[in-house]
């Protein structure tokens, strides 16, 4: 009997579901599609920039004597203070020219001292009318001419030990301590191609990126002039090379004052503090400058189409067709939804969900997206109800 009573129950319900569960089911053959009104939104922007890093000064360290190097007194990666020994080179020769210098000066004092009696000496027999002017003339230009050869003699000390000094190689600035190419042993000269090593001070770095011409009048139309538009722009970021984020923000400061011919932008410095030394000379990264468009199109990404990777939606006419029209949207998105920058203006209506169930200039019935989604909730709830015995059951009695 209980067998008899379930293919009964069965039979009816597939008879049912066969017509279509009756009147009570949701009618989604009426073409009803949910439609919204295109508005602006206030939407946040960034645009970001490839960018390199220097430190805010970048120091070379050159020898100005000619020499082996005997000693390297620092390492790569070194903080070091302005005035701390780096290298020292040979200074055997440099020492032996400032005792040849020293000598010269001994000499030349000497000399000078002899001019001097001379020509005290005959200034008295001048006076006494012993010798004439011109023995006297002679005298006082000799004891010039040693006056002379004595400064001189003291400038080519004072050199000598000048140049002697540069055998001592010192950091020109406090900083950190760049590559190192030559080692204790290697011959070095100022007309070496590398220099010893670099000293950079990354207390503050400077990063280098540049903006395209049509980015720099965008800025500038909008704030009346690049000092302006300099002092307008927000506090940046910094995206390193792993993808992080740097944790100071930073500031532009300044902007060519000509477009760069080959690439046709123009160059922006961005200051940002590095008191972790995080940032070394000579990284890249991307900065990232965001913005506010308070008259954006903002549309659900859902209410578009992807076809070769162009985007269309369905706009509807005034007649409630729908047209098939290809959009440009900006490529920053959060995932949920595209900023429209071509092809939708504000007062236009698409259609945001059910596009798989749509063609091009197909006549719908425009509803809210909150009544279409009150037809789905019902139908579901129907179907489960139809799905079950005590749902059967209250179909039956017309529940």
């Amino acid at each position: 009997m209980k067998i008899i009573k379930f293919l009964f129950v069965a039979a009816v319900t597939a008879s049912l579901t066969a017509c279509g569960g009756g009147g009570s089911m949701p009618k989604f053959g009426n073409n009803e599609f949910p439609v919204e009104t295109v508005g602006a939104n206030s939407a946040s922007l960034q645009s970001t920039y490839p960018a390199t890093i220097k430190g805010i000064q970048d120091v070379e360290v050159r020898p100005k004597v000619s020499g082996f190097i005997t000693r390297v007194y620092v390492h790569e990666g070194q903080v070091v203070k302005a005035g701390q020994p780096l290298f020292s080179i040979d200074s055997e020769t440099y020492q032996a020219a400032v005792r040849q210098a020293q000598a010269s000066v001994n000499t030349a004092r000497a000399q000078l001292n002899t001019a001097r009696l001379t020509y005290e000496n005959n200034k008295k027999l001048f006076d006494k009318k012993v010798i004439g002017q011109y023995e006297l003339s002679t005298a006082q230009n000799t004891y010039a001419t040693a006056q002379a050869s004595l400064a001189q003699a003291m400038a080519a000390l004072a050199s000598a030990k000048e140049t002697l000094s540069w055998c001592m190689v010192k950091s020109p600035a406090a900083g950190v301590i760049g590559s190192l190419p030559y080692k204790a042993g290697a011959l070095v000269s100022a007309s070496s191609v590398d220099p010893l090593t670099t000293v950079s001070d990354v207390s503050t770095v400077e990063v280098f990126f540049s903006m395209s011409e049509n980015d720099i009048l965008g800025l500038t139309k909008t704030a009346g002039s690049v000092t302006a538009a300099l002092k307008d722009l927000p506090a940046v970021k910094l995206q390193l090379v792993d993808g992080s984020l740097y944790n100071h923000p930073g500031k532009v400061v300044k902007m060519s004052g000509v477009i760069n011919s080959s690439t046709g932008a123009y160059s922006l410095i961005a200051h940002f503090a590095n008191p972790e030394r995080l940032l070394k000379s000579g990284g890249a990264g991307q900065i990232i400058i965001p913005r506010t468009d308070n008259h954006a199109i903002v549309i659900p990404q859902e209410a578009t189409v992807s076809v070769q990777d162009k985007l269309f939606v369905y706009k509807v006419g005034k007649n409630n067709k729908v047209y098939y029209t290809e959009i440009k949207v900006n490529p920053q998105n959060d995932g949920n939804t595209y900023i429209v920058t071509s092809g939708l203006s504000v007062g236009d209506r698409i259609v945001v969900k059910g596009l798989t169930k749509l063609s091009d200039k197909m006549k719908i019935k425009p509803v809210t997206l909150a009544a279409y989604q009150k037809s789905i909730d019902d139908a579901a709830k129907l179907g489960a109800k139809q799905g079950s015995a005590s749902g059967f059951v209250d179909v039956m009695k017309g529940k």
